[in-house]
C-alpha cells in the first residue's frame, strides 16, 4: 500500500510539472460555413458543406470543401462517405501554404423527443497534410487517422417544433481523438464547444450564430491553441423525392 501511495504522489507531481510547463496560446477566430444535405430517392443524396475561416477576423487561415454521397436508412439515419479539399493559409510572419487531402465515413442520426431534439454523428477521417519544413513544401505527406463525434442539442424558443420562423437555442460539443504511427504526443486533438442562436427561415433553411471554443494540443504535446471563435453557419437541406413516396 505504501508503495502505492509513493508511486501515486510521484506519478502525482511529475503529470503537475508537465501540466503546468504547458504553453497555452490564445487565438481570435471567424468561421463561416454553409451544410447542405440532398435527398434524391429514397436510399440515396449526397452532402456538401463549405468552410472559411479567418485568424484575427482578417487573415485567411484556411478553406474547406466537402462533399460526399450519402446512403440514407431512414429519415433519422444515414451513412455518409466522401472526400474533403483543405487548403492553410501560412500564418503571420510565414510564407508556405500547405495543402490536406482527406477521404472521410460518417454515421449520421438524429432523435426527436418531446420539444427537443438531438444530433450526433461519428466521423473517420484519413488525413494526407502536405509537409512543410524550414517554410517550404517537401513534396511529401505526413498520414494520419482521425476520429470525430459530435453532438448538438437543438431546443426551440417558441412551441415545442423546429420548424419555419421558429428560433431556437443551441448547444454541441465534438471531441477530436488522432490515431496513426505518425501521432505520438497528440492523441487527444482538439475539443470544439459551441453555445449560440438559430432560426428557421423555412423547413429546409436554418442559420445559427454563436461563440465557440476550439483547445486543441498540437504534435509536441505541451504546447495548445485556446481559440476563441465567432462561428455562422447556414444549414440548408432539399428533397427531391416525389411527394407520394414520402
Amino acid at each position: 500500500m505504501k508503495h502505492v501511495l509513493a508511486y501515486s504522489l510521484v506519478s502525482l507531481m511529475s503529470f503537475s510539472q508537465v501540466f503546468g510547463q504547458k504553453q497555452v496560446d490564445d487565438r481570435q477566430q471567424l468561421w463561416l460555413g454553409y451544410f447542405n444535405q440532398t435527398r434524391v430517392s429514397k436510399n440515396f443524396g449526397w452532402w456538401f458543406d463549405a468552410h472559411v475561416r479567418n485568424m484575427d477576423y482578417t487573415h485567411l487561415h484556411q478553406t474547406i470543401l466537402r462533399p460526399g454521397f450519402t446512403w440514407f436508412l431512414n429519415d433519422n439515419f444515414r451513412f455518409t462517405a466522401g472526400y474533403a479539399y483543405i487548403y492553410n493559409n501560412a500564418p503571420e510572419g510565414r510564407k508556405t501554404d500547405w495543402q490536406e487531402h482527406r477521404p472521410w465515413q460518417q454515421l449520421w442520426w438524429r432523435t426527436k423527443y418531446n420539444g427537443f431534439s438531438t444530433t450526433q454523428w461519428l466521423r473517420l477521417e484519413e488525413r494526407y497534410v502536405e509537409k512543410v519544413v524550414n517554410d517550404s513544401l517537401t513534396n511529401d505527406y505526413v498520414f494520419s487517422n482521425r476520429i470525430r463525434y459530435n453532438i448538438f442539442l437543438q431546443l426551440p424558443l417558441k412551441g415545442k417544433e423546429l420548424k419555419a420562423k421558429v428560433p431556437y437555442f443551441v448547444v454541441q460539443d465534438e471531441v477530436f481523438i488522432n490515431a496513426g504511427k505518425n501521432i505520438v504526443y497528440n492523441v487527444f486533438d482538439q475539443n470544439r464547444f459551441f453555445v449560440g442562436l438559430g432560426y428557421y427561415f423555412t423547413d429546409h433553411l436554418h442559420v445559427q450564430l454563436g461563440y465557440m471554443n476550439l483547445f486543441q494540443q498540437r504534435a509536441s504535446g505541451d504546447e495548445f491553441y485556446n481559440n476563441h471563435c465567432f462561428r455562422l453557419f447556414l444549414f440548408h437541406s432539399l428533397d427531391f423525392r416525389k411527394t407520394e413516396n414520402h
